[in-house]
């Protein structure tokens, strides 16, 4: 064999290796991606890429607005990656709102994950706080659950809940419990009622304005209806023990939660049904990249949205049954874009302080 043919076959092979899987995995793997890189790598060692970081990372910190992803969803994820610690923040949507906003705005990159209604969401798109990303488990969704980025997404649904009629079944039966929204004007029910003071409680004045108009309101208001300084899950508590007889602004996710428990509660759809859509992303300059990445995977697999759905919780995937909900739902996000919606929130607060907040 001549020194020309050997160089020829020599060259070939180095070819045939470079070019080889084993090959593309470990360059990929030596590689040293930004977040923003890793955010969108899509190679078949993605996954092995993010577990060896997030066993560096060690935590996640994840921001949401709801108490069942807050809780169970999250405690779940730790179970299956017990090297990784969530840390936990749950507050109402205008709260983790403010709080995120401040947080970059002085440059503190603290959380990893955000998860919050749609309208906020569009609001965190506006101020750029969210990173275009890539996950395996996009392909179980509808393109109406995304919010694109250029090249991957910048949100996706992750849940979705209902807010309506919550009461403890030891204090009113089913029978007498109210069916409709001009119910809630009966004599029998003043003093009794409670409604949440979050941007829960101002959701549901916006979808009973919306539907009634302001005369119901302010006849609703000589019913002596309490405001509670709560969210909706909290005062699903307070349904639960009977403290609070009932309250039209409860989650049906929160009754679920509290009947497994044996608690005398019972939910009830009165149109109108607010609808509460969660979507979730990652945000800018995440601090644990690889851990954000992987609860996003576990967030929306099949198995995190089943955990989800023991809290009650509906799924927008593709490939899962949700709860069946046959009932009229209102979908204030999308009726408003974010800017009136924010304007019509302020005006719902108002009327609220007017109607019902006043000294007794």
């Amino acid at each position: 064999m001549s020194k020309a043919i050997r160089h020829s076959i020599l060259l070939a092979l180095i070819i045939v290796i470079a070019l080889s899987p084993f090959s593309s995995l470990q360059a990929a793997q030596i590689k040293t991606l930004s977040p923003a890189e890793l955010a969108l790598y899509k190679g078949k060692d993605r996954e092995t890429i993010l577990l060896e970081g997030a066993k560096k990372e060690g935590q996640i910190t994840f921001y949401t607005s709801n108490t069942w992803v807050a809780g169970p969803v999250s405690q779940e994820f730790e179970k299956k990656y017990p090297f990784i610690k969530a840390n936990v923040w749950r507050s109402d949507s205008k709260s983790l709102l403010k709080r995120l906003t401040e947080e970059h705005t002085a440059g503190r990159y603290l959380a990893d994950v955000v998860e919050t209604s749609p309208e906020y969401v569009t609001l965190l798109v506006r101020e750029n706080l969210l990173q275009d990303h890539f996950s395996p488990e996009l392909a179980a969704y509808d393109d109406d659950a995304k919010v694109k980025g250029k090249s991957g997404v910048l949100a996706w649904t992750s849940r979705e809940i209902y807010i309506s009629l919550g009461y403890n079944t030891k204090l009113i039966s089913a029978a007498d419990a109210p069916k409709t929204l001009k119910d809630y004007l009966d004599p029998k029910w003043k003093g009794k009622m409670s409604i949440a003071g979050t941007t829960t409680g101002t959701q549901w004045i916006g979808a009973v304005m919306d539907a009634m108009g302001r005369e119901f309101l302010e006849k609703l208001s000589a019913q002596e209806v309490s405001v509670q300084n709560m969210s909706g899950a909290a005062l699903s508590g307070l349904v639960a023990s009977g403290e609070v007889p009932l309250s039209p602004t409860i989650f049906n996710s929160n009754i679920f939660t509290h009947k497994q428990k044996n608690a005398p509660v019972e939910w009830r759809a009165i149109d109108p049904v607010i609808a509460g859509v969660g979507s979730s992303g990652m945000v800018v300059n995440a601090p644990h990249p690889h851990a954000a990445l992987l609860f996003l995977d576990y967030l929306h697999s099949r198995l995190g949205q089943q955990v989800a759905m023991k809290g009650g919780l509906s799924s927008a995937r593709t490939d899962i049954g949700s709860l069946e909900q046959k009932f009229k739902k209102v979908y204030l996000e999308s009726r408003y874009g974010p800017e009136e919606l924010e304007k019509k929130f302020n005006e719902w607060e108002a009327l609220m302080r007017k109607l019902f907040i006043r000294q007794r």
